[in-house]
């Protein structure tokens, strides 16, 4: 079966600061799902864009800059890799996902 990444974007601010305990629950309860049917292959959260590293070479030269590559309106803030029968599955996985109520789910085939 193709593997999809399930990309989760969070506004700048942050998922919301309420109902803090729900959410928890909520993202067990996700991870929990995933792992029944039988789909998940892996997944992460990531730390901020604060704490991230960018790396470029240019000219053969390399040039390390601390901070995000670009500044947005919402960062990357983890994945979950999931191997499903197709897109449709994939995207209803991403629909799923809480993080789709207030941020943003890309969803990218891998390749294979």
């Amino acid at each position: 079966m193709p593997q999809y990444l399930l990309l989760m974007y969070h506004p700048a601010e942050g998922p919301p600061k309420d109902d803090w305990a729900d959410q928890q629950k909520q993202w067990t309860d996700y991870h929990q799902g995933l792992v029944a049917d039988g789909v998940l292959v892996s997944n992460t959260g990531l730390q901020g864009p604060e704490a991230a590293t960018t790396v470029r070479v240019r000219g053969g030269e390399t040039q390390v800059t601390d901070g995000p590559f670009a500044e947005t309106k919402e960062h990357l803030a983890g994945y979950f890799l999931v191997d499903v029968k197709d897109l449709d599955a994939a995207l209803a996985y991403a629909a799923q996902m809480p993080a789709s109520a207030y941020g943003s789910i890309e969803v990218r085939p891998a390749w294979g």
